[in-house]
Order: structure tokens, then sequence, then C-alpha cells
């Protein structure tokens, strides 16, 4: 799965009707035929691009795609399902954090939804627990595997490659005005303060954030593994400032046997698969919550625990 930081941005286009020139002598047929001839704004990314199918909320009500969960609202959707071991942990995490900051807006501006990829899995009552695991308060969706699949391929958000393998998608999150048709894909799991700043932009919101300049920007180096750390880790995990999602990580090196944090960290699933004694006890803590595997390099892996390391005296209690 890859999660690219650059939004793809779709930009819609306004036609306008023809104007013909009023031949009428009468005031009314002037103003009627005036009024006929007015531009007409066409919405291509609505109702005739959109499929309207039924979908299923996380408590088991039926709604639809277009008349109730995009039609003249702002959104943020993404897709998932809860067996993923790879990046939807980290996703959902990240939106919840999102969600959390955009405070009154989330709900009343902006609406969030996860789509899941695997409905015969995916029961209600099954996004419902996903969903209380990480505090989403948003709605989860279920429906007909094959309504979802032209929703994802009508949002750009469903791969050819996916399909023909039945896996998943890119971890992307598709940010829509559908008043104004324009819709936006970006990371689903980018830096929470900086996806709702990317939302603030794209929608308009002026008062989201202060306004600075680039000519007071100055440029920053942040080493691999605090940068790793804050983009991968950081939605789940905190240094010293108590538990998350996951436990607090102040002092880990110190705790664990650095082959087996170095092991963990690049396939935890496996670990677990395995029946590892300390990843179980891990699992079973805390909510059940998959550490996700972000195929992680050797060399990036090593970089994270250096970070880690040298934040060894944060101060948290052992986990």
């Amino acid at each position: 799965m890859q999660a690219g930081h650059l939004a793809a941005i779709i930009t819609v286009a306004a036609f306008f009707a023809a104007s013909q020139p009023a031949r009428g002598h009468g005031d009314a047929a002037h103003e009627a035929q005036k009024a006929d001839s007015r531009p007409v704004a066409v919405n291509r990314w609505g109702a005739n691009y959109f499929p309207n199918v039924p979908l299923t909320t996380q408590d088991g009500k039926t709604v639809r795609f277009y008349d109730d969960l995009i039609k003249g609202k702002q959104v943020a959707i993404n897709f998932i399902y809860t067996e993923c071991n790879e990046v939807c942990p980290l996703e959902t995490a990240s939106l919840a954090r999102a969600y959390k900051l955009l405070g009154a807006r989330a709900g009343r501006d902006i609406f969030f939804y996860s789509i899941s990829t695997d409905p015969k899995n995916d029961t209600p009552a099954v996004l419902k627990a996903y969903a209380e695991k990480f505090g989403a308060t948003w709605l989860f969706l279920t429906g007909k595997q094959e309504d979802v699949r032209l929703l994802g391929k009508k949002l750009g958000m469903l791969r050819e490659r996916d399909e023909a393998t039945n896996s998943h998608h890119a971890a992307q999150l598709m940010l829509g005005d559908e008043p104004k048709g324009q819709w936006q894909r970006n990371s689903a799991v980018d830096n929470p303060q900086f996806l709702v700043a990317r939302m603030g932009t794209f929608f308009g919101w002026r008062d989201s954030w202060p306004e600075k300049s680039y000519a007071d920007a100055r440029p920053i180096t942040v080493p691999n593994g605090q940068r790793l750390f804050q983009s991968k880790c950081s939605s789940c995990h905190s240094i010293g400032e108590g538990d998350k999602l996951g436990p607090d990580l102040a002092g880990v090196t110190k705790r664990r046997d650095r082959a087996w944090l170095t092991r963990y960290v690049s396939d935890p699933d496996e670990l677990l698969a395995a029946g590892d004694p300390v990843a179980m006890a891990l699992y079973q803590k805390y909510r059940q919550v998959r550490m996700p595997n972000l195929k992680l390099g050797s060399s990036d892996v090593a970089d994270i625990l250096l970070f880690l390391e040298k934040h060894a005296g944060a101060g948290a209690s052992a986990k």
C-alpha cells in the first residue's frame, strides 16, 4: 500500500447554456425569455455521476450514497476493511485524531465516511466494534460488493490491480465539496494536523488556521527516525505522554530486546500469528488493535529504534 503526500485535484469546469437575444416586445415576455437565457451551471460530478447505491451504517441503518451521504455536503471518504493487518488501522487512527482536531466542524461542516471493501466479513456489528476500538464516531458503511467496487471506481480510489487480486487499495482520503463539484485526493495517513489544515484550505475555512507568509518559513531538517515516528507511529503511540491506542513507547528500547523490537516493527503480524507471548499480550491489552505492518525497510526500522532510544528518558510506566 502506498500513500502519496501530494494531493491530486480534480477541477470541475462549469458548462453554460447558450443565450438568445429577446425578441418579444411585451415586458413579461421579454423578462421570461431573459430568464431562460441566463447561464446555468452544470455540476459534472453530481447526481448524474455518482451512483445512488444503498449502504448500511454500523448501526444497521440503510442510507443512499448520493442522496443521504454526499448531496449538498463537504465530505471525507476512505476505504478500509477490519481484518486489514497493514495500513487500515493507521488510517483509522489518523482520521480519529483529525476528527477530534476539527472540533465543532466535524459532523457539521464536514462529514467523514469509511466504507468497507470486505462486505462479506464487515457486518454492521463488526464495523461498530471496529469503530469503537479507535474512538471513531463517524459513519462506517458496508453494502453489496459490486456497489462498493462501483463507488471505489467512481471515486478513483480502487485500482484495477486491486480488483484483479481482490486486494485492498492505496491509503487515500478523498475530500469532496459536492455543491461545488470539487474533489481532491490525499494521503489518509498524513499527520492529522497537516490533514486538517489541508481541509481548511480546500474547503475555504479561512478562520481555521492563522495565515503565515512563506517568506517567514525556515528550512528544517528532521532525522528520518523522527519523521517516520511522526508520520507512521504518533497516531497510536506517544513518548512519555501515556498510552494512546497502543502503549507509551518511552524507554521501550530498555525494556525490550533489540532483536525482538526489530522483528516486531518489521513484521508484527508474523509475530502475532506465531503466538509470540509479548505480541499476544499487547494485542489483548490494547483492545485487540493490530500493530500494522508498514512494510518498512531495515534501515527505516533501525532509524525508528534509534529515535526511540534517544528519547528513552522521556519517562513513562513500563509496558
